[in-house]
């Protein structure tokens, strides 16, 4: 897992790439945003759909749903960066409909726009 900080209007934002899967179950995203507030002491992250597994994307695993706690109780947002299209469930469309409208989990196509997406709005934590 390589992490690389950036900072876009004075928020500090950790690119988290590599070819692992990071994200398996609620303890490895604790593990990951362990890792990433210790490494680069970010509470936003820019991680990579391929590095989490495909369970987090079938909403009947409440797998999504367990993480996205966890990140909000740890107040660090996270954008999830891929093409989401081969995705045909509409329960999972409407959730990642109703996440980009959120505050804290979003799932964009590029890290340009999850660079821009977090480093707009409330800067607190």
């Amino acid at each position: 897992m390589n992490i690389n900080k950036v900072t876009v209007n004075n928020v500090e934002i950790a690119v988290v790439s590599g070819s692992e899967l990071l994200i398996t179950d609620v303890q490895s995203a604790l593990d990951l945003i362990a890792t990433v507030h210790y490494e680069a002491g970010c509470n936003r992250i820019i991680l990579n759909k391929s590095a989490i597994c495909d369970d987090f994307f079938k909403l009947s695993t409440r797998l999504a749903g367990d993480i996205l706690q966890k990140f909000i109780n740890y107040h660090v947002k996270v954008a999830i960066i891929g093409d989401f299209s081969a995705y045909s469930s509409e329960n999972f469309k409407d959730f990642i409909y109703e996440s980009n409208k959120g505050k804290d989990l979003f799932f964009l196509p590029n890290e340009t726009q999850a660079l821009q997406k977090l480093s707009t709005g409330s800067s607190s934590s």
